[in-house]
């Protein structure tokens, strides 16, 4: 859920997601690398996003980017209403 909502702004490569995940949640949550690619795999596979190259300039090598997809934007909605209504049930057992 995470993952797809950093890439509803614009398309970002996977060393760029790891750390505005770091930033945005103050250091709170961390990916390796290879728990980041495994998730985008899955992700694309159900086509919730894509991926491309960039070309590769003098200073650096190409980067894949994600984007998220049509259906990537409709399951992240589904996702926040199914993580809200699980939220206000931890809320309401916790303060019994």
């Amino acid at each position: 859920m995470l993952i797809l909502k950093l890439l509803m702004q614009e398309e970002k490569y996977g060393y760029r997601l790891i750390q505005e995940l770091k930033t945005k949640s103050e250091g709170r949550i961390t990916l390796k690398e290879g728990t980041l690619y495994s998730a985008l795999y899955r992700l694309e596979e159900e086509g919730w996003i894509k991926s491309r190259w960039s070309e590769a300039t003098e200073k650096e090598g190409a980067k894949k980017y994600y984007g998220i997809t049509p259906q990537g934007e409709q399951a992240l909605a589904e996702l926040k209403t199914t993580w809200n209504e699980f939220s206000l049930c931890v809320k309401r057992i916790m303060e019994v």
